[in-house]
This record gives structure tokens, sequence and C-alpha cells, in this order.
């Protein structure tokens, strides 16, 4: 079983790559659930789900900058600062701080819930 340090290591170099949906793919279960504040805090359940979410924002963005904090852990959770610099098209470009946390059990992260600051 993968250890939470590895997981958040690895989602951390993931996103700073932008390659989000291989973050899913690879370190997501498929029964995730995620908050999101974008999102109205409705929860999103399944991993399927996600990732449609993920490819249709990644369709309509360009993603000119992300940066991810360093993880901080508790027990199995951990979470990390990501800041990305994004245009959504027909949009102003925007920059957005937002907290993430993760929960991991098993191998895999079951839950992320965002804040945006």
């Amino acid at each position: 079983m993968i250890a939470i340090t590895e997981i958040a290591h690895r989602l951390t170099s993931l996103c700073s790559e932008q390659k989000f949906v291989e973050a899913y793919a690879e370190l997501f279960s498929d029964h995730v659930e995620s908050i999101d504040p974008i999102y109205k805090n409705e929860p999103l359940k399944g991993l399927a789900h996600l990732m449609e979410r993920e490819r249709q924002f990644l369709s309509t963005a360009e993603i000119h900058d992300v940066k991810v904090s360093e993880a901080l852990f508790a027990g199995n959770y951990f979470t990390v600062i990501i800041a990305m610099d994004f245009t959504v098209k027909g949009q102003e470009r925007k920059r957005m701080e937002e907290i993430g946390v993760y929960k991991v059990e098993y191998g895999k992260i079951i839950s992320q819930q965002f804040f945006i600051g």
C-alpha cells in the first residue's frame, strides 16, 4: 500500500506539471467525493464524474501557471495550497489560491475539499 506521504508528493508533482486528469486516474479512489465552492459546495461523487468535470474545465481554460505547496499531514489527511493563474475562454485572466484537503484510505484519495482564499 502506498504511504500518504508518497501520495501527497505524487499529487503535488502531477499538479505542478498540469497533469490533473492523470492525478485523478492514478491517485484517487473510484468512490471519491469532491466538495468545491466553485460548484456551490455540492458534493460530486465518483472518479469518472471528477475526471469528466476536470476535462471540461481544461477544454475551456488556458492555464498559465500552477504552484503547489509542500503538504502538511494529520493522520490520514493532508493539505496543500494550490495557486493557479488561468484564463477561461471568454473571461478575463484570473489568479486563484485555494487550500485542498485530502483524505487517504487504503492507498487512495477518497475525498477532497477546496477552500478558496
